[in-house]
């Protein structure tokens, strides 16, 4: 056992602890509003900070934790502060120390970092363990006893905040712990018996819950953590589910209903209780009273006997084997057996009349045209959806559809929700971006969601055709989606765009579709770095049709380099007459779809405007030479 006393009793599995309730809680009552940053009021105004300490401290709580749960570098830039991470986490445990005195432990509070975490966030594990590292160091420095880790969703990212509380001292005991929901599962679909062996084999001293549910479903997750762990277990329960009152969310489990059910985790096999949101230091004294007479219900092995023996972690489940490429649907066929697939482009339409995008398709279909790319809210205008869409059309009309899904505007349980939808209406194409900001669009003022980008977006899908949901569960049968990404040959930084090719490629995609090539010795040097993860090319064509349109497309449509001498070319035609210029557009884009052929593995066309037979017209040559192959 450690020398100090206090952190023996924590460590101790015969020893029942009390930690205290919620910080947030407390500072929103006494006034601070909830776009104000909690972790500033360490230096802003201590004064409030300390006297939630010392209500704790009144109540009972042996255990203080800091006012640093998102004072992280991450979450700190929202509001400017990210240069102060060190400043406000070490004001933090000195205000907890002062509280505390030497009879009480100081516990350092660590949250999620708010980003995701590779593979389904553009965050990698390193940065994230730099992030964390930052914050202990400062919380360490600031005097305090214990770190403890806590409403974490995400096993890859709480075992980067565990490696980091290691790196900053080996001897600071952590206590981790994660949030789930109502079917005690993780936000990413993670048993608690897996995230408890898990936590166990990261090396957390004490593995416990908080957050998200009342206590009555951490009583029962608790009940299935005992048999699959020695590890001492914590359990800090919201006052109940959230409840609307006027507008406000209010938590109405009471002192007395938190007191009962503090006895109940005790009896269950919990050692450490205390309280998350909604709790108050009424609540805490209830409970205090509640779970001093009690005694273990089972004998522990020692903490030191099991510090450095850690089992395996839960074996991860492989899936199934994904059905193969050219069996998923006709545009996969094609492409895993290496022919030329041609698509077009088809902006969804702005009300709820499609009549003439299913008369357009049908024209598609009709001239040999393999699939009707679908984008989903591009420049983040506001159409008809590209997934029900892309049902109209693929049930209407009988032409697959290659459907854009970004993550601009779904979190990862909207896309999850999305995309099983869209395996059993027999979806199969799909090309996954990250999206254009609200910003470019209309409606500026929407809110983006971006919880994951391409990258992760890729991950998750491929996961899917696995037969796994994000945790790694079985989902039953596989979806059988052929995965399809963006990518831009004439990006600003070849470099980054390069990088994100290969991260997307390792992450499950089986295709690329480019931006608009104008200048096709860019697109060849392009393919040239990437021989060395190449999968297959289908370079986007855009027929220009008019000079106004060439320099819009050059100057405010992200991603697209259009050349000065296209420009020019585009010029001079409009110059004659509107029908020059749109016939100097349709010469360009079927020499950019002559000069790219030889290099890449298909096109899409654009249908500028919705001009359908604009893009039929670039593809004249190409299909009537199909249809006599055919033939």
């Amino acid at each position: 056992m450690p020398d100090n006393p206090l952190i023996a009793r924590l460590l101790d599995p015969q020893q029942v602890i009390v930690f205290d309730g919620a910080m947030g809680t407390q500072l929103y009552n006494k006034g601070v509003f909830i776009n104000q940053c909690y972790d500033e009021l360490n230096l802003r105004a201590p004064d409030l900070v300390r006297d939630v300490h010392k209500a704790y401290r009144k109540a009972g709580a042996e255990v203080l934790e800091t006012n640093t749960f998102g004072a992280n570098r991450i979450k700190l830039a929202q509001y400017g502060l990210e240069t102060q991470v060190g400043e406000i986490n070490r004001a933090a445990a000195k205000l907890a120390r002062e509280v505390a005195e030497d009879d009480l432990l100081v516990a350092g509070a660590v949250g999620p970092l708010g980003v995701r975490l590779e593979p389904l966030g553009p965050t990698s594990l390193e940065e994230a363990r730099t992030a964390f590292r930052e914050q202990l160091q400062a919380l360490k420095d600031g005097g305090c006893d214990v770190f403890i880790l806590e409403t974490f969703a995400d096993l890859n990212e709480i075992e980067q905040a565990i490696r980091a509380a290691r790196e900053v001292d080996p001897n600071i005991p952590i206590i981790a712990q994660m949030t789930i929901g109502s079917d005690c599962h993780t936000p990413y679909g993670v048993t608690v018996e897996d995230l408890t062996q898990s936590l166990d084999a990261f090396g957390a001293d004490v593995i416990g819950l908080n957050c998200s549910v009342g206590p009555q479903i951490i009583l029962d997750a608790i009940e299935k953590m005992v048999p699959v762990t020695r590890r001492k277990l914590s359990a800090q329960p919201n006052a109940g589910m959230p409840r609307d009152v006027s507008g406000r969310s209010m938590y109405m489990a009471s002192p007395e209903y938190m007191a009962t059910y503090a006895h109940h985790l005790v009896q269950a096999g919990a050692k450490i209780v205390g309280g998350c949101c909604g709790t108050t230091p009424e609540h805490i004294a209830a409970m205090v009273e509640g779970v001093r007479p009690l005694s273990p219900r089972q004998a522990r092995v020692p903490m030191k006997e099991r510090r450095h023996t850690h089992p395996d972690l839960p074996p991860e489940d492989p899936g199934v084997q994904p059905v193969p490429l050219a069996e998923r649907s006709k545009w996969g066929g094609k492409i895993a057996r290496g022919e030329f697939v041609t698509s077009v482009e088809i902006v969804p339409p702005r009300g709820v009349d499609a009549s003439k995008m299913l008369r357009d398709t049908g024209a598609l279909r009709d001239a040999g045209v393999d699939a009707v790319n679908v984008p989903d809210g591009p420049r983040a205008q506001s159409r008809m959806g590209a997934l029900l869409t892309s049902v109209l059309i693929e049930q209407q009309v009988g032409i697959e559809t290659v459907i854009h899904y970004c993550c601009r505007d779904r979190n990862l349980l909207g896309m999850l929700s999305d995309l099983l939808g869209a395996a059993a209406v027999g979806l199969r194409n799909l090309l996954l971006i990250t999206g254009d900001p609200p910003k470019m669009g209309p409606y500026p003022n929407a809110t983006a969601v971006f919880d994951i980008d391409a990258i992760g977006l890729t991950n998750l899908v491929s996961q899917l055709n696995h037969g796994l949901d994000p945790g790694g569960n079985a989902i039953g049968a596989p979806t059988k989606f052929t995965i399809g990404v963006g990518v831009n040959p004439a990006a600003l930084d070849p470099a980054q765009e390069l990088k994100r090719f290969e991260w997307k490629v390792e992450a499950g995609a089986e295709y690329a579709i480019t931006q608009p090539v104008f200048d096709v010795s860019q697109l060849e040097k392009f393919l040239r770095t990437i021989e060395h993860t190449r999968i297959p090319i289908v370079a986007g064509i855009w027929p220009l049709v008019s000079h106004r349109n060439a320099e819009f497309l050059a100057n405010e449509v992200p991603g697209v380099v259009v050349p000065p001498a296209i420009i020019e070319r585009m010029r001079a035609a409009s110059a004659k007459s509107k029908e020059h210029g749109v016939a100097e557009g349709i010469a360009i884009a079927r020499e950019m779809l002559e000069r790219v052929r030889p290099h890449v593995q298909g096109v899409q066309v654009s249908a500028p405007f919705g001009k359908v037979e604009l893009a039929l017209e670039v593809f004249r040559d190409t299909l009537a030479a199909a249809e006599a192959r055919a033939v």
